[in-house]
């Protein structure tokens, strides 16, 4: 069982659609959302929901008002302004340090697990999906990434499948780290402009502390022949597959507006069957591996 991941260094390069698009081609895999913070993947997969788990994260202090002797130290010693005059918790400021029960005099403070996320698995019409929602201001968003996986690690190993499709978030933050640890392979979806390439190089640079093999895809490559020129040299210089060039097609647009994956919605377009070569290539070049 193989594990590619679909990076870019920032969002709107057309890692998702791509990520579906592979998801559509390839029959025997799964996919998986990892942009837990943001996640768009299921607008294109359209996956139905057959099993909910609870993502817990950080504690959440908890003040026993039949101990608490109200001497103060809690509110104190909170860096995070999280108990208020009262002695009452706020839920969203309290970071589960677990200062205010080590000064805690009565030790009537204790922690309770909170709530932070749920994970999903789910099917769609091109086999399983596993994703993840971190509740709006929750942390520990490389842990729910990881415990995602895991959960899709489980779901490919009793359905046999051949490939983990895996939807990384945009950028070089823990989700990612957590996205591109123990996977085989990395496909960076890049563009040909000043930043696209600044962005490639972050990828790149992160990529190389796990032993995963990266690739490159050039998205609107016809914008700038220039940029996109200084792309393939840049990739040449650390040995790194480019394995397309994608032009700018409107047909991307409006497929992404109807909220369609892009093989299903054009299966037979110029960029369905140039997507669907990339696919075959990175295939050829990853079968030994």
């Amino acid at each position: 069982m193989k594990q590619v991941v679909i990076l870019s260094g920032k969002g709107g390069t057309g890692k998702t659609s791509l990520a579906a698009a592979f998801a559509a081609i390839e029959k025997n895999c799964i996919v998986v959302d990892c942009d837990v913070d943001a996640p768009d993947l299921h607008i294109l997969m359209k996956p139905k929901v057959i099993k909910t788990k609870d993502f817990y994260g950080l504690k959440l202090a908890s003040i026993d008002k039949n101990k608490c002797v109200q001497c103060g130290s809690c509110i104190n010693n909170c860096r995070f302004e999280a108990i208020s005059d009262d002695y009452i918790v706020d839920p969203v400021s309290c970071e589960g340090c677990g200062v205010c029960s080590l000064v805690c005099p009565a030790n009537a403070i204790t922690y309770i697990d909170k709530k932070a996320g749920e994970i999903y698995i789910s099917e769609t019409k091109y086999g399983p999906m596993v994703h993840a929602l971190l509740i709006p201001g929750e942390e520990n968003s490389g842990k729910l990434v990881t415990m995602t996986r895991f959960s899709a690690n489980m779901v490919a190993y009793e359905e046999k499948k051949d490939f983990i499709i895996i939807d990384g978030a945009p950028g070089i933050g823990c989700p990612v780290i957590s996205s591109v640890s123990n996977t085989n392979f990395a496909i960076v979806i890049t563009e040909p402009t000043e930043s696209g390439l600044h962005d490639l190089k972050r990828v790149i640079e992160l990529i190389d502390n796990f032993n995963s093999k990266p690739f490159v895809i050039i998205n609107k490559f016809d914008i700038n022949n220039e940029k996109t020129l200084e792309i393939k040299n840049y990739c040449e210089s650390k040995n790194i597959s480019v394995l397309g060039e994608i032009p700018f097609d409107i047909i991307f647009i409006k497929a992404m507006l109807e909220g369609a994956n892009i093989i299903d919605y054009s299966p037979e377009s110029e960029i369905s069957l140039l997507i669907r070569k990339i696919w075959s290539k990175f295939k050829k070049l990853t079968e030994k591996n």
